[in-house]
């Protein structure tokens, strides 16, 4: 069995990567987030947010829990808003997908990682156990 560096490792990680940027998915989230920087009521939106955070802060640091309140009430309705939007919705979905698409591929190499240490170990895949463990399991076979 071959022995792998962790940099020949990393080096295929990278490889994956590519591949990974190069999918339907990720080319969907460019054009969305360039759909998102390119529209204008979107910007003046998320501009107004800023804002509203900043005035938030200082309201909140003086004390005017009042206008604080009120600055905080302006602000979840602008982020409803925004949210409300076709183009940020289609944004944020394709975060949740690209993002589907790492954990998959995670999820895969975790996955195959642990099944070939219980194969390479005569382990019982079915149970999950490593060989050792199956050995020491008092199986009969001391």
């Amino acid at each position: 069995m071959a022995n792998f560096t962790k940099d020949e490792i990393l080096a295929k990680a990278a490889d994956l990567a590519k591949m990974i940027a190069e999918t339907d998915e990720v080319d969907f989230f460019k054009r969305a987030e360039a759909q998102i920087n390119e529209n204008q009521k979107v910007r003046e939106m998320i501009a107004s947010m800023k804002s509203l955070q900043k005035q938030a802060v200082n309201f909140q640091n003086y004390g005017k829990e009042k206008a604080y309140q009120q600055t905080q009430s302006k602000l979840t309705a602008l982020e409803e808003e925004l949210d409300e939007l076709p183009i940020v919705q289609e944004f944020k979905q394709s975060q949740v997908d690209v993002n589907d698409l790492l954990q998959m591929v995670a999820s895969q190499v975790s996955n195959r990682v642990t099944d070939i240490i219980i194969e390479t170990t005569e382990g019982d895949l079915l149970s999950g156990e490593t060989g050792s463990k199956v050995r020491a399991g008092g199986n009969g076979c001391s």
